[in-house]
């Protein structure tokens, strides 16, 4: 699969707006030129492909590809530009030559902190509500600040997967060289169910699992602290009853405990 590894662009803007005219002359409006340069790998630097396009205002005017040879013009006034470019067979050699002396010479440069760069994901699992079906909401895993971007995320429930009823996000880039994907399952969690959460990553070497249980009925629980502590004060009411007749024996008895005083 082809994938750019490596860009460089050179832009160049004339912003008129505003600006003094020369003499006799009216300017208004931006004008944008932009020459952007590509590196395109594959399997490596098996297969290397340099790509460089010309812009004028957005519209690509021509473009050199190293797999061609040549400039080729993709507007009238590019292919005036490109026949130019194509008249100066050193600037040709110059060009062509960039695959190594840009592209591989650079992939070496980026290789550590690209090709090579591994961050393991951050798991999680949260229930979020939801609002077009009822029930408690449904179960979302979000797999966080991972580097490169291919991976994969699995649910289970009681360790069987769930292929189906799985929606997932495209794996979003954040801008800082790391990406975030979100996995919701769509069915409801239930309970005394146990729900997981894999996660597969280069950067792994087993896959990550994050499990998830229906907390217990708030109701319920109340009523079972309600039971424990009136089975408790019961308890402490029979132990207090007891001593109290105990007590009221011996009174009744004439027998105390050493160390006790009469009464007057």
């Amino acid at each position: 699969m082809e994938r750019v590894r490596g860009a460089g662009a050179v832009l160049a803007v004339l912003v008129v707006l505003g600006a003094p005219p020369a003499a006799g002359e009216e300017l208004s409006g931006v004008l944008q030129w932009m020459g952007k340069q590509e590196c395109h790998f594959i399997n490596g630097t098996e297969q290397v492909r340099f790509l460089e396009r010309h812009f004028y205002n957005r519209e690509q005017l021509l473009h050199f590809d190293s797999d061609v040879g040549v400039y080729v013009g993709d507007t009238p006034f590019g292919e005036i530009q490109a026949r130019d470019y194509n008249s100066h067979r050193e600037y040709l050699k110059y060009k062509r030559g960039q695959v190594d002396t840009y592209c591989r010479y650079n992939y070496k440069l980026g290789t550590p902190f690209s090709v090579e760069r591994r961050v393991p994901p951050s798991v999680s699992i949260s229930l979020v509500p939801s609002s077009s079906q009822p029930g408690p909401g449904r179960l979302l895993c979000s797999g966080m600040d991972f580097y490169p971007a291919p991976v994969q995320v699995r649910w289970f429930q009681d360790g069987q997967e769930l292929p189906e009823h799985v929606v997932a996000t495209d794996v979003i880039p954040t801008g800082d060289w790391s990406y975030q994907v979100l996995v919701l399952l769509e069915i409801p969690p239930r309970r005394g169910v146990t729900y997981s959460c894999q996660v597969e990553h280069v950067s792994l070497e087993h896959p990550l699992s994050r499990h998830w249980e229906m907390p217990p009925d708030t109701v319920h629980s109340k009523i079972l602290v309600g039971v424990g502590g009136f089975v408790l004060g019961l308890v402490f009411l029979v132990l207090g009853l007891g001593f109290y007749l105990r007590e009221k024996a011996l009174l009744a008895s004439g027998s105390r405990p050493a160390g006790t005083i009469p009464a007057a």
